[in-house]
């Protein structure tokens, strides 16, 4: 190979691409070679350098990097046999991971352009072409130009090509599909082969069978040469152990919701070309969330005194129109720059400056909103608030002991965006009401936050998993109707957790503040809390109150009144999905190996540690007993992410802040991703292994949701999407259509989603993908499994939609 002129570096442009006749392609030094009917040449048209029988022996190391690349995942402990070629110089390393393999090197140096390589890749060509073979790596930097339009601009280009070989793909077609589930080489080859049968002599024939020959000679000397070379070897017959879920077992795990008795079919694969996308013209405008901006469902409610308007109210179907974006908008800053300001473009609401200016949560500084880290109860900063309620009562240990807290009402959330300085998370939520756009303000600054309101039914987090609730002036009526919403947080927290009530009847004696502090003594007495510290803040004028959740049930039982009573022993505290609040209390597990009966280990040991009441007899859900499920799930996504995700995808993760596993199963992907800048919003389907309590075991947190819906956040407020074998599953009961537009809702433009699924179903993604105008940054698949990385742009439809039911 030394002294050859010719490699595998770029990639080739789609006039050449697209054309039928070319079975094979090859690029050296920005040069690309092609195999067309037999003969090899230089795509720009002048004399190669490269004999064949060199550019042959290129070919036989490409087939064997490519199918090491695409190898299947190999379980841990297993090391079968499979060559390495020593020309590649990539080392391999065993890791299991979902259905197939994320090796070191498993992406190819240039399978993936960064900015830096944007040039070569438009000179080359657009590289989203929808003739892609099942071992293919494709890539796109393509600044969003439209796929469809580009790929019939290719065809044209190259017409007296296609319709030379038109009759023949077409009299072929069956032995192509019969071909797709051969295996990754014979498929490059042979599907190739029949493509171009119509287009060949028989002597043209001989001569591809003879280049293919000495194809398989040349890997059979590699793989001889580079014996002692070897790193570690797997089998592409092998699959990997963890990751393997069944459609019949959960493991150990129940379901959050079961699945609808009436499911709808999935939805038949279609061409690009037939998705039309429209506009959604929204009273909401930029800002629509489609269960909270469901109008007509609003007005059709009883009453409001329990916030009823401000809960969730699904629409039947849910919207497949695209969100507009607002005028002038911007790429959001990075953190950690952007939690003092953000882009006023962005977020043009100045309502919460006027209102709260004085109390330093959000200031207009000409094009910027810029964010004090101040609120009702911290004027004069957040850091000096946390600091007060750490030598208030140093057993909170923030960062230690206490690692995942939820902020009730949490206006901008510059509470829960300064606790990360301290090693804490804060779950942070408001109703999206006359407070305008605090949840939306918080997002774009980096922060973790939710739209939602304590009214009816219960929260979408399961009971006993957050160490510390706080509560700053977030206007809660805990004492009315017998305490129903404390109650409700007091089934969120963990026995021994602490609630942080800071608010006018601590530190304030005007006759209504009294009233609700007495008011308040007396329910916390009767909810067996106890006041453990109430302390006054000097510099901010204010004071908390701070009480702890018992350990045991003695204070239950001795009682002289149940009241509030005692939950029914039917009654499931972690079963949430639209289950109506309960004004009740539950025992406290006493049982050592029940869930919520010992505090989780500090952090950040807790992280890594499988939970002490996850049971070896139990099954986990990749069909391992639940301790060694967990531990092979956090070692397989630390590879993943390690070795392919950080630098195989060419996603510049500095600006990456705002973080979604939407199918998360035990955290393992957030786990891996600890030591970046990042959050990672956890979201467990409904209809999925209940797995959520051992992802806030282990400090990290999370949320129950109904991807059939929409999700309870603003547009444009994550960076990145993460969804394993997700879409296969949804497609059986929802639209994929309405959850890609969902998936455009939710991300930031110039954001990425990163999909591993089947085949079948990453075909779908990247379809609709490309008929949004999105850039496909890389895909590959193997097998029956694929992965897609794609990334949202500026585009939106010209063509606009009316919603009936979110017109105000």
């Amino acid at each position: 190979m030394k002294g050859t002129s010719c490699g595998l570096e770029a990639q080739l442009n789609n006039s050449i691409r697209s054309s039928r006749t070319i079975t094979k392609v090859y690029t050296r030094n920005r040069i690309d070679y092609v195999m067309a009917q037999g003969k090899y040449s230089r795509v720009d048209g002048k004399k190669s350098s490269c004999s064949t029988a060199t550019i042959v022996v290129v070919v036989g190391v490409c087939l064997v990097a490519v199918w090491m690349f695409m190898s299947s995942s190999a379980a841990p402990d297993q090391t079968p046999d499979l060559p390495v070629a020593t020309e590649t110089k990539q080392k391999v390393t065993a890791n299991p991971s979902s259905q197939f393999e994320d090796n070191s090197g498993d992406l190819p140096d240039d399978a993936v352009k960064d900015e830096g390589n944007q040039e070569t890749t438009q000179n080359g060509g657009d590289s989203n072409s929808e003739e892609s073979n099942t071992n293919e790596v494709e890539t796109n930097t393509n600044t969003g130009d439209d796929s469809s339009s580009n790929e019939e601009k290719s065809n044209s280009e190259d017409g007296n090509t296609n319709s030379d070989s038109n009759e023949g793909e077409k009299s072929n077609s069956s032995d192509t599909d019969s071909n797709e589930s051969e295996s990754s080489n014979s498929e490059n080859t042979d599907s190739n082969s029949d493509s171009n049968e119509t287009g060949k002599t028989d002597s043209e024939d001989e001569k591809v069978k003879s280049d293919e020959k000495v194809e398989k000679e040349e890997e059979k000397q590699t793989e001889e040469s580079s014996g002692e070379n070897k790193t570690e070897d797997f089998s592409a017959a092998t699959q990997s152990e963890i990751l393997k879920e069944t459609n019949t077992q959960n493991g150990a795990f129940s379901t959050q919701a079961a699945e609808s008795a009436s499911e709808k079919e999935s939805q038949s694969p279609s061409s690009s070309k037939n998705y039309k996308w429209k506009t959604c013209n929204v009273t909401a405008g930029p800002d629509y969330i489609p269960c909270l901006d469901n109008l007509e469902a609003i007005r059709h409610l009883h009453g409001r005194s329990h916030y009823e308007h401000r809960e969730r109210h699904c629409p039947d179907e849910s919207p497949t129109c695209l969100v507009p974006l607002p005028e002038g908008y911007k790429t959001p800053i990075k953190w950690p720059r952007s939690r003092e300001q953000i882009w006023y473009s962005n977020v043009p609401h100045t309502k919460l400056a006027a209102v709260k200016g004085h109390q330093n949560w959000v200031k207009v500084t000409g094009e910027y909103l810029t964010f004090p880290g101040g609120g009702t109860q911290f004027k004069n900063g957040a850091l000096h608030y946390i600091d007060f309620i750490q030598n208030s009562l140093p057993d909170i240990a923030w960062g230690k002991r206490t690692r995942v807290i939820l902020d009730v009402g949490c206006g901008v959330a510059s509470f829960g965006g300064y606790l990360f300085e301290r090693d804490v998370v804060a779950m942070s939520f408001a109703p999206k009401d006359e407070h305008e756009a605090q949840v939306q303000f918080a997002l774009e600054r980096g922060i973790p936050a939710i739209s939602a309101v304590m009214g009816t039914i219960r929260l979408p987090f399961p009971s006993k998993v957050f160490d510390v609730v706080h509560c700053a002036r977030c206007r809660v009526p805990w004492h009315i109707e017998g305490g129903k919403l404390l109650l409700e947080l007091n089934r969120m927290l963990r026995p021994g957790g602490y609630f942080v009530w800071s608010a006018t009847p601590v530190y304030q004696n005007k006759p209504e503040d009294v009233e609700i502090w007495e008011a308040m003594s007396k329910l916390t007495k009767a909810m067996c809390w106890e006041l453990v510290k109430v302390n006054n803040d000097k510099l901010n004028e204010v004071g908390a109150a701070i009480y702890r959740k018992p350990t045991t049930n003695e204070c239950y039982e001795s009682r002289q009144q149940n009241d509030p009573p005692l939950c029914e022993s039917k009654d499931d505290p972690d079963a949430i999905w639209n289950v109506q609040l309960q004004a009740c209390i539950h025992k406290v597990p006493v049982d050592s190996s029940v869930r919520g009966s010992e505090w989780p280990k500090t952090w950040p040991q807790r992280l890594e540690s499988p939970p002490y009441w996850l049971k070896s007899s139990e099954v986990g859900v990749y069909g391992k007993s639940a301790p060694e499920d967990f531990t092979a799930d956090y070692e397989n996504w630390k590879r993943v992410v390690s070795k392919s995700y950080l630098n195989g995808l060419g996603i510049d993760w500095s600006s990456v802040r705002n973080v979604m596993d939407m199918r998360a199963i035990y955290g393992g992907f957030a786990a891996a991703l600890r030591d970046l800048k990042v959050w990672v919003m956890n979201v467990v389907p409904v209809d999925s292994p209940d797995t959520l309590p051992i992802i806030y075991e282990r400090g990290l947190f999370g949320i129950y949701h109904n991807w059939c819906e929409s999700f309870s956040t603003y547009p444009r407020t994550y960076d990145l999407l993460h969804a394993d074998h997700l879409f296969s599953d949804l497609k059986k009961r929802c639209k994929l259509q309405s959850l890609m537009a969902e998936v455009d809702r939710i991300l930031r433009p110039e954001g990425k989603l990163i999909v591993r699924d089947t085949v079948e179903t990453i075909a779908e993604v990247e379809s609709m993908a490309k008929s949004m105008q999105w850039k496909v940054r890389m895909t590959y698949n193997k097998d029956n499994e694929g992965m897609l990385c794609v990334e949202k742009t500026l585009w939106r439809p010209t063509e606009v939609e009316t919603v009936a039911y979110a017109i105000e």
